[in-house]
């Protein structure tokens, strides 16, 4: 770790949250001349590269000056007085809850922009006479890599809402303009829940600050609720918590991810499940938890319900999408699981114990690691073979990835193998301290039910490794047509992004202590409200 003055600091969080904004300006900008190269298209990609690359720098060092003996303290703060009529603050700050997801929506952001840049420069693509301007494309992932970040960063309840609802926007049009079959619709769909949620969400958080007279969410958490009377929690729980379950989602709000997922373009999948599904997470865990916990817990055994019936819901749709003549698309099947996995971090929150907790937060990153790495397979195979069909994949075309592409095949199912949660690999440890913190929830909760939900999430591993294993199966180790297709195997700029999730989900599976040393004395402090 390195020394760090705070001034240093706040200018690096300032930087991460406003930079991708000014870049987006910059990307719509005209090129100077020497900066052009071979055409506009490149670059304008490589501007997305360049500032996406920066962001991330500062991240990096931000996490590095981090004080990581004291991760439950808010650093590099910001606190500037915006609307005083209404006292909205420009209220900025880490802490070790929301520094993991800062670094992770930035290497995420970096690597799709990457994968962007040397994808086109790989196929030579010459620049269309008509059609979506890739100007556009990077302006609109910069506008949602800065909303996503902003929402990690921003420690007023206004503030949390206008950069919650900032991805929208972006997210919606790289569903329309750059999306497959049916992206028209998909899109629609993915705007109308998540605004519908949103205006829910809005009252919530409206009613909680005008309550209880402030809407900084410091001031609120170490409050711990006692300014709120019950009836007030109750009801803020149910708005708040509708408008985060439909993003993150929860069964059964669930049902515009699939969609969204399947029509979007590769980079748009790899955002949409590696960072903007952990927004809604994180707003029950900065939110919900610490300002209105007696609303919570009044909650937390539907909570706990309603996620266990999205693990198992998730991973028998699945099966079903696995199974032979289904013709059951690879990438649908991805964001159904999904759907199960974020399940679990539904389950470790509803506990209401550090435990559980940690284990929600761990998931969340191990979820953004392994998820964004399939996305990325996914579209690469798509852009091999013309389908993402998955009889196709396994018929007739006679995809055995081990014979015929052995890189792809492994990585495919490496991640897999790390999706269902193997020992040693990131998706392990956040399922099974979700699973423990059900064991032993909260005094105040019913361990008879949560004992119940355990066992059923515990089945729900188990469905998980039957279709992670199906597919693998079905794709890798298929029986290759006489002449079969030619497939090329992992390419330079390929393994150049792919890479970093890779090691990051071997460290995070073996080192967990790396993570859990920032998330849980801030997780213990938070629970603990003003009683801490």
């Amino acid at each position: 770790m390195i020394d760090i003055s705070e001034s240093v600091m706040q200018f690096l969080l300032a930087l991460i949250v406003a930079g991708p904004l000014l870049g987006a300006a910059a990307a719509l900008l005209p090129a100077p001349p020497g900066l052009k190269g071979k055409s506009p298209d490149q670059a304008v990609l490589r501007h997305g590269v360049t500032v996406t690359g920066v962001i991330l720098i500062a991240a990096v060092v931000l996490a590095l000056g981090f004080d990581h003996d004291h991760p439950a303290t808010m650093q590099a703060t910001t606190d500037i007085s915006w609307i005083p009529a209404l006292d909205v603050r420009i209220h900025l700050g880490v802490d070790g809850i929301s520094l993991p997801l800062l670094v992770l929506t930035a290497l995420l952001t970096f690597l799709c922009a990457l994968y962007s840049y040397f994808k086109q420069q790989h196929q030579r693509l010459a620049p269309r006479a008509t059609g979506p301007s890739p100007k556009a494309f990077i302006a609109l992932i910069l506008v949602l890599e800065s909303g996503t970040l902003a929402t990690f960063a921003v420690l007023d309840l206004l503030l949390f809402f206008l950069a919650f609802e900032m991805v929208l926007i972006p997210m919606y049009f790289l569903i329309a303009r750059w999306g497959g079959a049916q992206r028209t619709q998909a899109a629609w769909k993915f705007i109308l829940y998540t605004l519908l949620g949103s205006v829910v969400m809005l009252l919530g958080l409206l009613l909680i600050g005008l309550k209880s007279g402030t809407f900084d969410m410091l001031a609120l958490a170490t409050d711990n609720g006692r300014e709120l009377t019950t009836s007030v929690q109750l009801i803020a729980v149910l708005a708040i918590g509708i408008g985060l379950a439909v993003k993150t989602p929860m069964w059964p709000l669930h049902s515009w991810l699939p969609d969204a997922h399947t029509a979007a373009p590769t980079v748009g999948s790899v955002l949409l499940a590696g960072v903007l599904l952990k927004m809604g997470t994180y707003g029950f865990v900065r939110i919900l938890l610490p300002i209105t916990p007696d609303g919570m817990r009044e909650f937390a055994p539907y909570l706990a319900a309603f996620a266990v019936v999205g693990i198992i819901y998730g991973s028998l749709a699945c099966l079903a999408l696995a199974r032979k003549g289904a013709k059951g698309d690879l990438k649908r099947l991805i964001a159904y699981s999904s759907v199960g996995h974020m399940g679990f971090v539904l389950l470790g929150i509803a506990t209401m114990t550090p435990t559980g907790v940690n284990g929600a937060l761990f998931a969340n990153i191990a979820h953004g690691l392994i998820t964004g790495l399939l996305f990325f397979l996914v579209g690469a195979l798509k852009d091999r073979t013309g389908s993402t069909d998955l009889d196709a994949l396994a018929g007739q075309t006679g995809q055995a990835l081990y014979g015929k592409a052995p890189r792809f095949g492994a990585l495919l199912a490496f991640g897999a193998v790390a999706s269902l949660g193997l020992p040693g690999l990131a998706g392990f440890w956040g399922e099974m301290l979700a699973l423990f913190g059900a064991f032993r929830p909260a005094e105040d909760l019913s361990r008879p039910a949560f004992l119940t939900f355990m066992a059923i999430a515990a089945f729900g591993t188990l469905l998980t490794a039957a279709y992670m294993l199906l597919v693998v199966r079905r794709i890798c180790m298929g029986d290759p047509q006489e002449k079969p297709q030619a497939l090329a195997d992992i390419q330079g700029y390929e393994f150049a992004a792919w890479t970093p999730l890779v090691a990051l989900t071997v460290l995070a599976g073996l080192w967990p202590a790396l993570l859990l040393g920032l998330t849980d004395p801030a997780v213990q402090k938070l629970l603990a409200g003003g009683k801490a």
